[in-house]
């Protein structure tokens, strides 16, 4: 009895180590996500009470063993099953918390890439930033009052001055601004 509960906690802690050493290079993109991380947190600390949890079941049924083979044969079956059963709805519950914490975050991610694009557009529709003109104060200050990360805040900031500094790059400078904005 003991073997099946080991067995279905070694499976848990396997697919939840699969999952975590399967797991790509971050992107700029997945740092944004860093605060689905967070809930990333949370399922570990479910994962973790599902453990504690199926630990303590199968000490409670190697204690009922060693009582009566009558008792812990019945004790073991009721034991197993609800060990199954707590076991398939607390499974059920982290894939659904992580699924909802991945929709989360993916929906951040892309409301962000949004607010990059809208404000590099308004700034070439209001002419802010062409070859010909460059709003340097206006363009900082709409960069460092939005919500995108800090990282890319900074990085935009940097791309900005450089522009103030060698205004024949801007060419190239705005194809960069472009790309970090609105590809992140």
């Amino acid at each position: 009895m003991s073997r099946v509960l080991l067995i279905i906690i070694v499976a848990a802690i396997g697919v939840g180590a699969y999952y975590y050493l399967n797991q790509p290079e971050p992107t700029p993109a997945e740092q944004l996500e860093t605060a689905a991380h967070d809930a990333g947190d949370a399922v570990s600390e479910a994962a973790s009470a599902l453990q504690e949890a199926a630990g303590d079941a199968a000490e409670a049924v190697s204690e009922q063993v060693t009582d009566t083979a009558n008792s812990v044969a019945e004790q073991a079956s009721e034991a197993a099953s609800s060990v199954t059963e707590q076991a398939g709805e607390a499974a059920s519950s982290v894939a659904d918390q992580a699924n909802q914490a991945a929709a989360e975050a993916g929906d951040q991610v892309a409301s962000l890439v949004d607010q990059g694009q809208d404000l590099f557009n308004s700034w070439i529709e209001d002419g802010k930033l062409t070859a010909q003109q460059f709003d340097y104060e206006t363009m900082v200050t709409a960069v460092q009052e939005s919500t995108l990360s800090q990282e890319i805040k900074t990085q935009a900031v940097a791309i900005l001055d450089d522009i103030k500094a060698a205004p024949e790059t801007v060419a190239q400078k705005i194809q960069e601004l472009r790309t970090l904005l609105t590809q992140q």
